[in-house]
């Protein structure tokens, strides 16, 4: 059973469990507030001498990994992994802070905790709520601190003034916005100045946070500021040494073939002959062969001989025929996908994106009230679909974009409606609003899809699936879906400035993904 505990009580971590590798959970909420949760590490004189220990949503792990910010999970706001055992010595306290992102006061906050969990059990708890507080816009939650031990304590203190404050108050540096540079080069062919840490899957923590009673608010968007020295920028390129060559002179590298003689990389050097070609005469590479008795088509216009006639229109096609049927979803090729309808079993698809069908199919509107009657000028996800209803089958696609068959057994996934190009109506659907300071209409829209059925996607070339990590940022337009344990928020990033997206200055806004190890996202390699 966890212990209770009151603001400014005290206990060793021995006495509470004998384990050095916790689960620290935050749970903070309140009517139209958002808050930013941090962790500082400090040094004996309380201080952030090393701000590589201000671990917080663009920092999310300390060097070693002693720390971690694991993301919203377990009804807690946010959690953190701490490994008592593994942290440097000079380290001597972690102090878990809260802050008010945006207008608000700490009065304003309704009941929440910090817990402490070890071997997965909670040991430790301390509630508090508004009624502590007055016009604060911070709070320090509680700290994990060594003096001859490991030791924890209830703080519950305000403080005036938001993130920057509290980072000052440290003894941190707050990073300055830098003006965009007024160089000639194409924005495009700049190095962004900020790419999120590159982060691993983290390890499934040991002591298993139990699920908390509370119901897990909104997630926060994070609009803190950046420590000074958290990230460096990207190294510039190599720049391949440029050969000298005496004026009037051509340059031959060494072991190259002579002049106007091809020889691929790794080819030997001296004249270089493509296998089956006749010598002296170059066939590009993946230029098709000859037929049975036909001279080479690559041969300084050599006369083709006639096709032979076992190559008819029959055996051409015969690689192009219809795919067998697997089950009622078949992907015919990359690009096109068929459905097997029955009348007790209709679809719905984008409409316009029917390529030929065979049986008796009939095809209906089906206007945007599905998806929760929100119209696409107030969500942008907005799609207009028609119900494919009876026997036959009808092929399904949309200007060449790749399609995937993506199967649901009881199960739960995000997409945004641009990448969907079909789904089983007996699906649920739901429009969900992603919240974010800054965008029209006050957040990003997407769709839930829940049940047993498939939904196709489409994506504009092969797409990737990212393991989501602590933090895991993503482009709005490049994201096409995303498992439902995964936690999305809208987040203006604090140094990547417009060189990092592609052409349009209205991309400021990402996406941001956080959750336990097993969660994706799923991302197209593609800019509207």
């Amino acid at each position: 059973m966890a212990r209770e505990f009151q603001r400014g009580h005290k206990a060793k971590i021995s006495d509470l469990t004998a384990g050095t590798d916790l689960y620290v959970g935050v749970q903070i909420s309140g009517s139209g507030l958002t808050f930013d949760i941090s962790c500082f590490g400090l040094d004996a004189d309380e201080r952030l001498s090393d701000d590589r220990y201000f671990i917080f949503f663009n920092q999310p792990k300390s060097p070693e990994d002693a720390i971690q910010l694991l993301g919203a999970q377990s009804g807690d706001t946010e959690s953190f992994r701490v490994t008592l055992d593994q942290i440097p010595s000079q380290i001597q306290k972690l102090s878990f802070t809260a802050t008010i992102d945006g207008a608000g006061q700490m009065s304003q906050v309704g009941p929440g905790y910090l817990r402490i969990v070890a071997g997965g059990e909670e040991v430790a708890r301390y509630s508090f709520d508004g009624s502590e507080f007055s016009t604060e816009r911070a709070v320090m939650v509680g700290d994990l601190y060594l003096k001859d031990v490991w030791r924890f304590a209830a703080v519950g203190q305000g403080f005036d003034g938001g993130l920057d404050a509290l980072l000052q108050n440290f003894g941190g540096e707050v990073a300055e916005e830098e003006p965009a540079p007024q160089a000639a080069v194409p924005a495009q062919a700049q190095a962004p100045t900020f790419a999120p840490p590159q982060q691993t899957a983290a390890p499934a923590p040991a002591f298993g946070a139990p699920p908390a009673p509370a119901t897990a608010p909104a997630p926060s968007v994070h609009t803190a500021p950046t420590v000074a020295g958290t990230t460096a920028p990207a190294p510039a390129a190599p720049t391949s040494p440029q050969a000298f060559t005496p004026p009037g002179q051509t340059f031959t590298p060494p072991g190259a073939p002579p002049a106007g003689q091809y020889a691929p990389p790794g080819a030997p050097a001296g004249q270089f002959t493509p296998p089956g070609a006749v010598a002296g005469q170059f066939a590009p590479p993946g230029a098709p062969g000859a037929f049975p008795g036909q001279a080479q088509p690559f041969g300084g216009g050599t006369q083709l001989a006639p096709v032979p006639p076992e190559a008819n229109v029959r055996v051409v096609l015969t690689k192009y025929a219809e795919a067998p049927v697997g089950d009622r979803w078949t992907e015919q090729n990359a690009n096109l996908v068929r459905a097997t309808l029955t009348k007790d079993a209709p679809i719905l698809a984008k409409q316009g994106s029917m390529v030929a069908y065979q049986g008796d199919i009939d095809f209906a509107h089906k206007g945007s009230g599905l998806l929760g009657k929100l119209t696409g000028a107030l969500t942008g996800q907005g799609m207009s679909l028609m119900r494919c209803t009876g026997n036959g089958e009808v092929f399904l696609a949309d200007e060449a974009s790749r399609v995937f068959v993506i199967r649901l057994q009881g199960e739960q996934l995000y997409t945004s409606a641009q990448g969907v190009l079909a789904f089983d109506e007996s699906l649920e659907t739901e429009v969900r609003r992603i919240e974010g300071a800054g965008l029209p209409g006050g957040g990003f829209f997407s769709m839930l899809f829940s049940g047993t059925g498939a939904v196709v996607v489409k994506t504009r070339g092969v797409p990737v699936v990212l393991p989501v990590g602590a933090a895991t940022y993503v482009d709005g337009n490049a994201v096409i879906a995303w498992s439902a344990g995964a936690q999305a928020v809208t987040t203006t990033s604090l140094r990547l400035r417009r060189s990092g997206y592609a052409r349009q200055t209205t991309e400021a806004v990402n996406l941001q993904f956080r959750g336990a190890p097993g969660n994706f996202v799923v991302v197209q390699p593609f800019e509207v």
